[in-house]
């Protein structure tokens, strides 16, 4: 392999690195959060709405708390997971 073929593949995995970072704070953005809870919350109004459960917009409060709380505590469990199952050799 020469240099150059070297610093081309360098180059290659440093910009997918890039990508990866920024896929990831994406995923762990507040931001995306907000967003995924409003269109939960919209949603399920929706569905009540149309199905005519009485006060829909108040009662698809509960599901949009519910996936609140599940972003809030998987990294915990993740992170738990991580470390029980890891395969050291």
């Amino acid at each position: 392999m020469t240099l150059e073929e070297a610093e081309k593949r360098l180059k290659i995995i440093e910009d997918r690195n890039k990508r990866v970072e920024v896929d990831k704070a994406w995923e762990t953005s507040g931001f995306r959060k907000l967003l995924l809870i409003t269109f939960t919350y919209l949603s399920i109004g929706l569905y009540m709405w149309a199905v005519g459960i009485d006060r829909p917009w108040l009662n698809a409060v509960i599901p949009s708390l519910g996936f609140l709380l599940s972003t809030l505590t998987l990294p915990i469990f993740k992170n738990w997971w991580i470390n029980n199952n890891r395969k050291i050799k």
